[in-house]
Order: structure tokens, then C-alpha cells, then sequence
């Protein structure tokens, strides 16, 4: 992620000032002038890999006499910290300021303005402000106590600094839930300083019985208001924790989104995806805010199982026999096995596959999936009881978990330990099947070109399930023009009672977002005469 987390403090004597920043900085791509050993006029980077932080480009901008205690992290001879992704090559670099001028002045007007007019009400908590000039800001505001200071307590920020707009409002959740773990950690460590100091010495009752005078407040406020951050949470690797915290959100950050150039509009799995993260990020959140005394390590593990674009347990990491490909699964059941299966997932009926092997059964449930639109996947990998056809299609069962018997009734089992419900005919079948059993059987054809051909098929069909739901759905016509829609889509004719519950079955599997739309343009077309 393009971007810069900082922390920030108003200083009582010199107002608000940068403390500590982390930032990445990406491999340099090769130079043809560097490869024949010629420097580049006019580089005087030839440092700026991260092997010496001196600092020399900001040193001019803070003189070290306008610094007190408060304002200042790390001493000017220390080193600085450095991370290396070995991923990526990225290299994650910590001081009290950026190395470069340009990023120095964009991170000082962020610090001046989290800290003085870009604030939420209470003057603690999260806010977002910013421009394409100076970049934008993503800021959390909030007070550390401290017996000696004005009001008991000082004022932080931490901002995030980025020149991408959506790619950080799109990550306000993330930010938000890893930045109040941060906040909170030094706060309650904080928090235990200040009460020791408290009992030792009571501040509050010295102040109210000492004498007041406007000659001598000056030096006494300037006595108080020097205390460092370290010395407030008696934290001895205070900086060195953050260096970590906040190298780890940089990386996490740029690691959860990702972009992808997209020929034309996005698809409804794509959509469907998108869905599904911002519904579990926002349950995630609630849930966190009645949980609120998880630890970070506890978070960090919710959060790994939540994501929506990897499996929680890839089955390739998982030992034993895997099904590969829905041809490599055609060869293990036998073409006709395969095929009724392949109905039976098509039309939306529940599929248990029995196995003491969660391996194999996961590999053969990710086959199986690529036939469904995401919309319409419901999966247990590997359950301990049977659940209900409402709640999953794809459902996981060891050997001994008992079957309820008006599903065991309603089924076959086939020698391969799966149970799907009866299908006494195989002459006609949806037109997406017959398609992709010719690709499969086509040994021509490799894997990779198979699975684009099931992509294009997918993608077909779901575009004939937008107009039907356009037409009767939403339209609302009768089943006269209905039947001249599917016609028209070449959903009649052989095999037309599979191919119409295919359709119907698979706008369950439609996106919000299209729905939402096209119930908007419909209202808006009915307003539209009135006015």
C-alpha cells in the first residue's frame, strides 16, 4: 500500500509535532545506467535503500532547540528501524520523520491538522479529511494520561496517509479495528503508570493547596510538559513495538485489496464477493464493539478467517488424495456418475459426500463449486451433523454422522459415498451440462482451456438469469410473454424443464447490487411521467 502511518503529538510548548512514522519503500525498478555502472546526473539518492537514516533532509526543518522531551522519539544518532517483506522486497523504514522533504511538509500539515481542526466530536476517535494536492488522511485522535500534564491527560493522533482516496475510505474498517488495538495498548499501559504516580503523589490536591502565581506558572508548565511518550508508559521497546504495529498495518493493508483491470463491467461473482466481505466486515465490527476485550492475536486470527477471497484451509496444504479438475473427477466417478452429480449441483439439490478424509472432500467441493455462480454456493466443508438443504448445498460428513431418514428416503447412494436425490432420466439434460461434458470428454482440450470454456458458459447463463429476472421478476409479465423470453434466450426445446429450473435456481445467486439497480430504474421509470 502506497501510504504512511505516522504519530502525532500536541506538544504544550510547541503545538503539534510528528513523533514517529513508519513508511514503505518499494525495490527500485532497474536502471540501464546503473547496470553499465554510470551514475545518474543529478542523483544524490544513491543512499536512500534504508542503510543509513541520518535524516538529513528534515534535520533542517525541526532544529533540535525547538524540541523538548515530549516532542521528541528517538535520539538523532539512533539508526532508525527497518523490516524487509521477503515476499514482496519491500522494506518498511522508522523514524521520527520521512526521509524525503516533499513527504516531510504532506505528514507535518497532516499532524497540525488531526491535531487542531480535523477533529470528531470529543475529540477522540476517527475522521477522514484531505485533498489530491496533499494526499489524504485517515486520523484517530486520542489522550494519554499523565499525572503532570494540564487536565491530567495529553493529545495523540495516529494518521494514515495516502494519495489514494477510495483505496482508504475502502479500508476505514480494517484501519479503524488494528489502529484501536494500537490506542488501546498504550492507553492501558498508560493508565497503570498514571495510577502508581497518583497513589504515590496525588497530583490533584497538590495543585489546589500550592500558591499561584502568573510570574512563576510559565516555569512550572514548562517543567511539566516535557515528558516523553516512553516516560509515560515506562514502555523500554515503546518504539520498536510501534515500528512493528505499524509496519504490519502497511503490509496488511496493501495485501487485503488488491487491484485488478477488469474488461468491462465486473461480473456478479466479483460483485457477490464484494458483498459478502463488507457484510462480514461490518458483523466483525458490531461484534467487536459488545467483545470489545479481545487481544490483537485473537483479532488477527477472526480476521484471517473471514476472508472472502482464500480459503480458511487451502487443500492443497491438506495431505492425502485431492480431486485437481471436474475432468480429473469425471475420470475417478465414470461419465455417468459424474453427470448426475453435476445435475444435481446445476439444479441447486444438496450434495453429502461422506468421506473420513476432510482433504479429499474439500478438494472435491472446490471442483464442484466452479459449476455454481458464487451466489449461489452454501458450503460446510466437514460438519459433525447433518445440516439442513436451507442452510448448505455442498455438505461434508464423516462416515458414522447419521442421516436424518426422510433425506436418506428422498436419495440414492452411489459407491463413491455420495448422496444426491434420485434422477430417473438422463436423455435431456440443461444445455450447460451437455456443453461442458463435450469440452471435458474432448481430451484435445487441456485443463486451463476447459475451465475457461465452463467461465464463458457461466457467464452466458447468467446473463440469460438477468433478463428472465428483469422480465418477469421485476417487469412482472405473464407466463405467455415469459415463455417467448425463453425462447428467444434458447432455453426451450430439449432439455427446456432443466434448462428453466437451472435459470430460476440461479437468480438466487444474483448480486444485491444488480437487484438494488434495477428496482431503482423501475421506480424511476414509473415517476418519471408524473413529473
Amino acid at each position: 500500500m502506497n501510504a504512511l502511518v505516522a504519530l502525532c503529538h500536541f506538544c504544550e510548548l510547541h503545538g503539534p509535532r510528528t513523533l514517529f512514522c513508519t513508511e514503505a519503500l518499494h525495490p527500485p525498478s532497474p536502471d540501464p545506467s546503473s547496470q553499465m555502472g554510470t551514475p545518474v546526473p543529478g542523483d544524490r539518492d544513491g543512499d536512500r535503500e534504508g542503510e543509513g537514516l541520518t535524516m538529513r533532509a528534515n534535520s533542517s526543518a525541526t532544529p533540535r532547540g525547538e524540541m523538548c522531551e515530549g516532542c521528541r522519539s528517538l535520539p538523532a544518532s539512533h539508526p532508525g528501524f527497518v523490516s524487509i517483506d521477503d515476499e514482496t522486497g519491500i522494506r518498511f523504514l522508522s523514524h521520527q520523520h520521512p526521509r524525503q522533504s516533499q513527504l516531510f511538509s504532506v505528514v507535518r500539515q497532516a499532524c497540525v491538522r488531526s491535531l487542531s481542526c480535523e477533529v470528531c466530536p470529543g475529540r477522540e476517535g476517527p475522521i477522514f479529511f484531505g485533498d489530491e494536492q496533499h494526499g489524504f488522511v485517515f486520523s484517530h485522535t486520542f489522550f494519554i494520561k499523565d499525572s503532570l500534564a494540564r487536565g491530567f491527560q495529553r493529545w495523540y493522533s495516529i494518521v494514515l496517509v495516502a494519495m489514494d482516496r477510495i483505496y482508504l475510505i475502502n479500508s476505514w474498517p480494517f484501519l479503524l479495528r488494528h489502529l484501536k488495538l494500537t490506542i488501546h495498548s498504550l492507553q492501558s499501559t498508560a493508565l497503570k503508570v498514571f495510577d502508581s504516580e497518583q497513589g504515590g503523589c496525588p497530583q490533584r490536591a497538590l495543585r489546589m493547596n500550592s500558591v499561584f502565581s502568573p510570574a512563576v506558572f510559565p516555569h512550572q508548565r514548562s517543567g511539566n510538559a516535557a515528558r516523553s511518550l516512553t516516560s509515560l508508559t515506562q514502555h523500554p521497546n515503546l518504539w520498536a513495538s510501534l515500528h512493528c504495529s505499524f509496519s504490519w498495518l502497511l503490509k496488511a493493508s496493501g495485501s487485503r485489496l488488491t487491484e485488478k483491470l477488469l474488461e468491462g463491467a465486473p461480473t456478479e461473482d466479483t460483485l457477490v464477493l464484494i458483498e459478502r466481505q463488507t457484510e462480514q466486515e461490518e458483523e466483525m465490527s458490531c461484534w467487536e464493539g459488545a467483545e470489545g476485550g479481545r487481544s490483537e492475536s485473537q483479532l488477527l486470527q477472526t480476521d484471517g478467517k473471514l476472508g472472502l477471497l482464500c480459503e480458511a484451509s487451502k487443500s492443497d496444504d491438506v495431505p492425502g488424495p485431492k480431486f485437481k479438475s471436474l475432468r480429473h473427477l469425471r475420470q475417478v466417478l465414470g461419465a455417468n456418475d459424474f453427470r448426475q452429480l453435476s445435475w444435481h449441483v446445476l439444479m441447486g439439490n444438496q450434495v453429502i459426500w461422506r468421506s473420513a478424509d476432510p482433504g479429499l472432500i474439500q478438494s472435491a467441493f472446490t471442483v464442484l463449486k466452479s459449476l455454481l455462480p458464487v451466489g449461489c454456493v452454501r458450503s460446510v466443508p466437514y460438519s459433525a451433523q447433518y445440516e439442513e438443504a436451507y442452510k448448505c448445498n455442498f455438505l461434508g460428513l464423516s462416515p458414522d454422522v447419521p442421516i436424518p431418514a426422510h433425506v436418506s428416503s428422498s436419495g440414492t447412494k452411489r459407491p463413491t459415498d455420495i448422496k444426491v436425490t434420485c434422477r430417473p432420466l438422463w436423455d435431456e439434460c440443461p444445455t450447460l451440462l451437455n456443453k461442458l461434458e463435450v469440452a471435458l470428454s474432448n481430451e484435445n482440450l487441456s485443463v486451463d482451456v476447459v475451465s475457461h470454456c465452463l467461465l464463458c458458459l457461466k457467464e452466458e447463463w447468467m446473463n440469460k438469469v438477468k433478463v428472465l429476472f428483469k422480465f418477469s421478476k421485476v417487469d412482472g409479465r405473464g407466463r405467455e410473454d415469459t415463455q417467448k423470453v425463453l425462447a428467444l434466450l434458447g432455453a426451450t426445446g430439449p432439455g427446456e424443464e432443466d434448462n428453466v429450473r437451472l435459470l430460476k435456481y440461479w437468480m438466487t445467486g444474483l448480486s444485491k447490487t444488480y437487484k438494488s439497480h434495477l428496482m431503482t430504474a423501475v421506480r424511476g421509470g414509473e415517476r418519471s411521467p408524473s413529473q
